[in-house]
């Protein structure tokens, strides 16, 4: 194969675009859509992102690129075997432009690159080396793994580095570094990877030499690929930036929300960073905008449940709690329940953080702590907005509880959210909040706790028959009285599901009824184990039993329900 010297690189982008449009390799659309995607996403000039145009993997990418262009194929072995030549070059510029210069063992001089560069980049590469260059097309991930590498051999000692740095991260390097095209192309991949996966939340973690990156998709985290190490810092800086936060501070936690749009989608992400040993870490939760609205039918209710919820919701004061760790779908329950009495004759207001469903009809309000706008202000203004219904995302503190209550003492219904593993845990947590118990007595109607359970994939779950042997080699199936012949399903894996055998998630709930007998048992000592065995007794069902039920109806497997609800 022939090496394309320096002076026939500029061949335009377009040509080659033209040869895969010739060859079937482009996604549909994409020539004519060539013209907007030769700038960066910051605004700056750039090349075309042909990873994002074309249906080649980017191996097959390259070989093509090499093979249009008549130049060598660089592999990993060879840009990390060679002997870097780039030392007298600036770092920025190789990683913006994802250039690697570097000597094969034949002695020839060579410049790595992803995609087709200019005339005047490569004079300027050989004026730096003083000698003429022949071009080798690598991968992006080849190239940037093995530019990381040589970069972190020549770092200084972390001694050196310490005395360094406050020159080194000043505002206007780090903005330099999160505007550069390799860190603005690999966090918009990842926001679209976790958008296109359905993920909550998005990973982003230094681990020694490596960066990490998961995503949580149905409540469960996964690797994916991540950018190297050395992008690190320039990728939290760019997070920072989107998310309004304070780049130049890398010793404390911080928070902050940004706003994106992906294939049309409008995406509001919530980003936290935490300072750690091997550097900063973050964690971005992703929150659909127009995310559809789910009906109180659909969110996994049995009907007895639901039609203990539906009466207490009619109520014309008074409170229902929803209960129930971070990321279990209290939020998605208050909003199917507001939608079940958003009638004109009612006024309903809501105070959350953040507004995740837009309910047409309701009033609802964003707080704004950094403005003094929090769930107590919030809530002592509503009391002057001459409300029926309010809703208060959370019950933070005890200013908050103390108000809400006092609402559905007199005449609101109150609907809010509590952190607390089960229903009659609720109770207690109230009463170490400071509320009075014969107060929760009078005002509590219903409380909600629930988990999200994964759901298995329509399109691949397999149906069997419990056999004895089954049921003797796993002793859960006796502990939920499940035996032998009952028919359950479990997972099997297929595109559609990722082949994890799951897509989605459901609800399991326990739903305490706030009547005589477990009204009677609230106390000052009220013991969550004691009011739980009250309800019981009064009819109440557990998440374990509701979790079997949709065992038996082939929803779920028994791992999801012991891992969620229960534990031998």
């Amino acid at each position: 194969m022939a090496v394309l010297e320096s002076n026939t690189a500029a061949t335009p982008p377009i040509d080659f675009m033209t040869y895969l449009a010739g060859k079937g390799a482009l996604r549909d659309g994409q020539k004519e859509d060539i013209a907007g995607r030769t700038r960066n996403a910051d605004g700056s000039a750039g090349n075309v992102d042909w990873s994002a145009v074309t249906k080649l993997t980017p191996s097959a990418l390259a070989d093509e690129l090499a093979s249009f262009y008549r130049c060598d194929r660089a592999r990993r072995d060879d840009l990390v075997d060679g002997r870097f030549a780039g030392g007298e070059m600036s770092t920025r510029f190789l990683k913006e432009e994802r250039l690697f210069p570097y000597e094969s063992a034949a002695g020839k001089l060579r410049l790595a690159v992803v995609v087709p560069i200019d005339d005047e980049t490569v004079r300027a590469v050989e004026l730096v080396l003083r000698r003429p260059v022949a071009l080798a097309v690598a991968t992006a991930e080849d190239l940037e793994a093995a530019l990381a590498l040589r970069l972190e051999a020549d770092q200084p000692s972390d001694a050196q580095e310490a005395g360094a740095s406050a020159g080194e991260d000043n505002l206007d390097n780090l903005r330099d570094l999160a505007r550069g095209a390799p860190v603005v192309r690999a966090l918009d991949d990842l926001l679209r990877l976790a958008v296109e996966q359905r993920a909550t939340d998005l990973h982003i973690e230094p681990a020694g030499n490596a960066l990490q990156v998961r995503l949580r998709v149905d409540g469960m985290l996964k690797h994916v690929a991540a950018p190297p190490i050395s992008m690190a810092k320039g990728i939290l800086s760019r997070l920072k930036i989107m998310a309004g936060l304070n780049i130049t501070e890398r010793r404390l936690a911080q928070d902050g929300r940004a706003h994106i749009v992906v294939s049309g989608n409008e995406i509001d992400l919530r980003v936290a960073t935490m300072p750690t040993m091997h550097g900063e870490c973050a964690v971005i939760r992703l929150l659909r905008k127009g995310t559809g609205l789910v009906s109180i039918d659909q969110i996994g209710l049995s009907a007895r449940n639901e039609a203990i919820l539906r009466k207490a919701l009619q109520a014309p004061y008074g409170m229902v709690i929803v209960t129930g760790p971070t990321g279990s779908g209290k939020t998605t329950t208050l909003a199917a329940s507001l939608a079940v009495i958003n009638e004109a004759t009612r006024k309903i207001l809501t105070v959350e953080d953040p507004v995740e469903y837009q309910i047409p009809g309701i009033t609802q309000t964003q707080v704004h702590p950094g403005i003094g706008l929090t769930f107590a202000s919030a809530l002592r203004s509503f009391m002057r907005l001459d409300p029926d219904v309010i809703m208060v995302g959370e019950m933070r503190d005890s200013e908050t509880a103390h108000i809400g209550v006092h609402a559905a003492l007199t005449g609101h219904l109150v609907l809010t959210t509590l952190h607390t593993n089960t229903a009659a845990g609720a109770i207690t947590r109230l009463i170490d909040m400071g509320i009075e118990s014969f107060l929760l007595a009078s005002c509590a109607r219903v409380i909600v706790a629930q988990r999200l359970v994964r759901i298995l994939c329509d399109h691949c779950k397999e149906s069997y028959r419990l056999s004895a042997a089954d049921v003797a080699a796993d002793e859960r199936y006796a502990a939920l009285g499940i035996a032998a012949g009952e028919v359950v399903c479990r997972p099997k894996g297929c595109d559609w599901c990722g082949s994890t055998g799951f897509r989605g998630r459901k609800g399991v709930f326990e739903i305490m009824e706030i009547g005589p007998p477990v009204r009677r048992a609230i106390g000052p000592k009220t013991d969550a184990s004691e009011l739980e065995a009250v309800a019981r007794a009064a009819g109440m069902t557990s998440m374990t039993e509701d979790g079997i039920e949709k065992l038996r109806a082939g929803q779920t497997t028994l791992d999801e329900i012991f891992r969620l609800t229960t534990s031998l």
